[in-house]
């Protein structure tokens, strides 16, 4: 089969590659019907995580159909419409238990195109499939069911929920890429005042007045914590979330939020931010980091399903899988290239 295959950092490559097997009863293997590409990629790219080994087939989110189901798989069968999300989840270790499942230590967690080959591929063998794959309801496109699989439910998780939205409360997002538009986007369900988007590009910022925001702040003309402090009688954002991944926007998120506000962190950094503890240990501020958990998955299911969401509308570009070494180039460039969410089909 076809697969984007990981040679080191900076190399990657479209190549021919064994198909994969089942190696446990709980084991699937899914057709990839389509997938896409995420900033986590890109970052793997940069070197920025180690742990992926050369020869690791990329991706973590698709929507494919069930080829092969192992023995004692009993949630899915053969020729079912199904949601392979980021998130594995082996259902008995504590943080399962605990609908953590980002944090999975029985061999679940974030595996697919980081532990174990992912989703860029024509098959991908899933793991914990009764417990990890979604079957996809009647109605919900491929689109809509593909950003349900990684950037939906890590704005709304690490996001919104983590930092616990309220009505009437100023939101700050800092980078409008596709998992802040989708911090922007669930954030509106939860009726803050202001939704504001802060980026370098103005084709970014476009996008986010469509998602949700009502004020942007390109940085590169403005100073965000000068438009903040106006905007909030001198206090700070209510909630400030970070969906970049540099140290210099962490640390701009933590200037920007009040005295005992909340700042989520979701980009993945692959350098030391500073927290400048001597200023903030007296702000009463709450900082969250973490993974995403999918734990949503079915709730933001329902709210496609009956239109309370538009996921769709991230996808900016779709193109053949013989296109996937053009669809980097085109992530990577998003700036310039307006590229969110690439679809690709085998």
């Amino acid at each position: 089969m076809r697969a984007l295959v990981y040679q080191g950092p900076g190399q990657r490559a479209l190549s021919e590659v064994p198909d994969p097997e089942n190696t446990d009863d709980g084991d699937v293997i899914v057709r990839v019907d389509t997938t896409t590409i995420c900033g986590t990629d890109l970052h793997i790219l940069a070197g920025d995580v180690p742990s992926v080994r050369r020869g690791r087939i990329l991706g973590h989110e698709a929507v494919g159909t069930v080829e092969d189901a192992g023995g004692a798989v009993r949630s899915v069968g053969e020729g079912d419409r199904v949601l392979v999300p980021c998130i594995s989840v082996c259902a008995s270790c504590r943080y399962c238990r605990e609908g953590r499942y980002g944090q999975c230590r029985g061999g679940g967690g974030w595996v697919l195109g980081h532990t174990c080959d992912g989703t860029q591929a024509e098959y991908v063998r899933v793991p914990f499939a009764d417990t990890s794959l979604y079957r996809i309801p009647a109605g919900i496109s491929d689109e809509d069911a593909l950003m349900v699989a990684d950037i939906l439910p890590t704005g709304y998780e690490v996001g919104v929920l983590r930092t616990g939205v309220r009505p009437g409360e100023v939101v700050a997002v800092i980078g409008a890429g596709p998992v802040g538009l989708a911090a922007m986007m669930t954030a509106r369900l939860f009726s803050p005042s202001h939704v504001v988007a802060i980026d370098r590009a103005d084709v970014r910022l476009q996008a986010a007045r469509d998602f949700g925001a009502d004020i942007t702040i390109n940085n590169t003309a403005t100073s965000p914590l000068s438009a903040i402090t106006s905007l909030t009688d001198g206090l700070g954002a209510d909630v400030v979330i970070e969906a970049v991944g540099k140290p210099e926007t962490f640390e701009l998120a933590i200037q920007l939020t009040r005295p005992g506000g909340r700042t989520a962190n979701i980009g993945v950094h692959g350098k030391p931010a500073v927290f400048h503890l001597e200023d903030q240990w007296i702000r009463d501020i709450t900082v969250t980091t973490g993974q995403v958990d999918t734990s949503s998955v079915p709730a933001l299911l329902r709210l496609l399903a009956t239109g309370q969401l538009e996921a769709a509308k991230l996808v900016t570009h779709r193109l053949a899988f013989d296109d996937f070494e053009h669809a980097y180039d085109l992530f990577s460039d998003s700036a310039d290239s307006g590229a969110l969410k690439i679809m690709l089909t085998p």
